[in-house]
């Protein structure tokens, strides 16, 4: 009981001693077992010595007050109705019985109690008074202010139920202070956050929070004002590495993306600070002649989101006023990268959850019931050992039972696939191609070449759709015997093959060209190049390109 005492006292609105009553909700369950067992013993007590009508009559009366404090929303004036008759039949009662008063009055603090936690002190004060006053008058009527069993009684009675308002407030208040509130901060900053960055998408031009797009929209920007044979923006993506949102210049670089060694990159990423070079910013070598880098980070209040880097072929090509401009340009930019960034984190987090919470509920339902109506199948098979004809044909649907229950676990493998922090995209690529092939019966090649640096996540959580959605399409319309797996990551370039010994893709069939809508679709999001061609001397190749392919060293 006392568990659900301190409950209701917890879900009681705290008030202060002039406030209004509570909005009207349900009798509490602590409440109404307080009234209970104290009515329970008033009768007990008071019926001990016998039954005599008086008493009688007093507990009936003081039983249907209480049933109307207790039954009335909280708050309500019914409620405080039944509270006031509790306290002036309790009050009356003790009067008028010889002798038995302490036992009526054992029962006045808890309508004293109620009134403290639905109305406040003031209110339970007001019930005190009233309570002393009733029994003052009522003890001169039946001249009992000479007993001093009676005064003693009552003095006691009104003290306690005192004390217990006052401090049942306290305690309500200290419960009300340490309990959470019903909707959690963090979810409510959260959906006023989302919502405004919603409003906010829908305002911005072309309604897109596209990191590489943004990022090639920078880019031509402060080439259009500040001379640049070649350019790239990069952002932060963990583990001590850069990653390229976009490159601009004749040909691909190799730019410098590790954070830890000597580079201008490195110290503006640390500095915070522009910083104007002789060398390259670049892993391979440009060539012979002089060269002029700069490097700006994109900073958001304290935040540095990334940085662009401009190179000319010329020494001397970015003084102090060039460096001014560019830093212009860069501040606003940064607040509209930093933007895309977190909305495509969240998007990623949204996605993966989505993916996780299908994979689980598919686990979890129809997944276990197709288990139960394979051994089900199984029983039928085992008890019809002499009807030929049955028994084929249960064989046949417990095969095409399995068949499902393989496709749906390799699906469940699939939904819940994602790139390793550590691992890298060749390895979630070259693990899914595995787990199919040794669950379809396919000899799988890999062919893998991964430098340290990073692709930005969302374009390595594409690609891996992409290659999921090519191997599938192998593993179930083909028919092959073969899968070639090739991968090669060197950010900003990548590309992605898939090719298999199968029968093609054909005109007649349309699952297939879903399977391929989709990749398409994947890939124009990611600013690559998805390519189908036939495999000689037969199969199908799909491979997705992201960048040029880098230079012969």
């Amino acid at each position: 009981m006392k568990g659900s005492l301190l409950t209701d006292l917890a879900s009681t609105p705290a008030r202060a001693e002039d406030r209004t009553p509570a909005p009207a909700s349900r009798p509490r369950t602590g409440v109404v077992a307080v009234r209970v067992l104290l009515l329970a013993l008033v009768a007990v007590l008071l019926l001990s010595d016998g039954v005599r009508a008086a008493e009688l009559l007093w507990l009936a009366l003081l039983l249907a007050a209480a049933l109307v404090a207790t039954a009335a929303p909280q708050g309500h004036e019914v409620a405080r109705l039944g509270r006031t008759a509790e306290v002036l039949i309790t009050a009356f009662a003790a009067s008028t019985l010889n002798g038995d008063a302490k036992y009526l009055l054992v029962y006045l603090p808890v309508p004293i109690v109620a009134a403290a936690l639905s109305e406040g002190r003031r209110m339970a004060g007001a019930y005190v008074l009233a309570s002393a006053a009733l029994l003052v008058v009522g003890g001169a009527v039946e001249g009992r202010l000479d007993d001093r069993n009676y005064l003693t009684a009552g003095g006691q009675w009104l003290v306690i139920a005192g004390v217990a308002a006052f401090q049942a407030t306290i305690l309500q208040r200290v419960l009300l202070a340490r309990r959470p509130d019903d909707t959690p901060q963090p979810y409510a900053e959260a959906t006023r956050l989302l919502t405004q960055l919603r409003s906010v998408a829908r305002q911005l031009p072309g309604a897109t929070l596209d990191p590489g797009g943004l990022a090639e929209h920078l880019l031509d920007e402060v080439r259009a004002i500040v001379p640049a044979t070649r350019g790239a923006v990069l952002s932060g993506s963990g583990g001590g590495r850069l990653v390229v949102l976009a490159q601009a210049g004749v040909e691909r670089l190799d730019w410098e993306t590790a954070l830890d060694t000597e580079s201008a990159v490195a110290d503006s990423w640390a500095t915070q600070q522009p910083v104007v070079s002789g060398r390259s910013q670049a892993r391979s070598v440009v060539g012979g002649g002089s060269i002029s880098s700069m490097v700006v980070p994109l900073i958001a209040g304290v935040r540095t989101v990334g940085l662009i880097v401009l190179e000319t072929d010329s020494s001397g090509t970015y003084p102090p006023a060039l460096v001014a401009k560019v830093q212009s340009v860069t501040g606003p930019a940064a607040l509209r990268l930093e933007a895309a960034l977190l909305f495509d984190e969240v998007r990623s987090l949204a996605t993966t959850e989505e993916r996780q919470r299908l994979a689980r509920e598919i686990h979890d339902g129809v997944a276990q019931e197709l288990v139960m109506v394979g051994y089900g199948i199984d029983n039928a098979v085992a008890a019809l050992p002499n009807a030929g004809a049955a028994e084929e044909e249960l064989r046949v649907l417990r095969a095409e039972v399995t068949r499902v229950i393989t496709e749906l676990r390799l699906s469940l493998f699939e939904l819940r696939s994602e790139v390793d922090r550590y691992g890298g995209l060749t390895a979630a690529i070259a693990d899914y191609a595995r787990t199919v092939g040794a669950s379809a019966g396919l000899r799988v090649h890999l062919s893998l070449d991964e430098t340290t640096a990073r692709l930005p996540a969302a374009v390595e959580a594409e690609l891996l759709r992409i290659a999921q959605e090519a191997i599938t399409n192998a593993r179930k319309h083909a028919g092959a015997e073969n899968l070639w797996v090739t991968c090669a990551v060197d950010p900003p370039f990548a590309q992605v093959e898939i090719s298999d010994d199968g029968s093609g893709i054909g005109e007649n069939r349309p699952d297939g060209r879903y399977g391929l809508a989709i990749m398409a679709e994947r890939a124009e999001r990611i600013r690559g190049r998805l390519e189908i061609t036939p495999r000689v001397p037969n199969g199908t190749t799909v491979a997705v390109v992201l960048g040029t392919a880098p230079r012969a060293r």
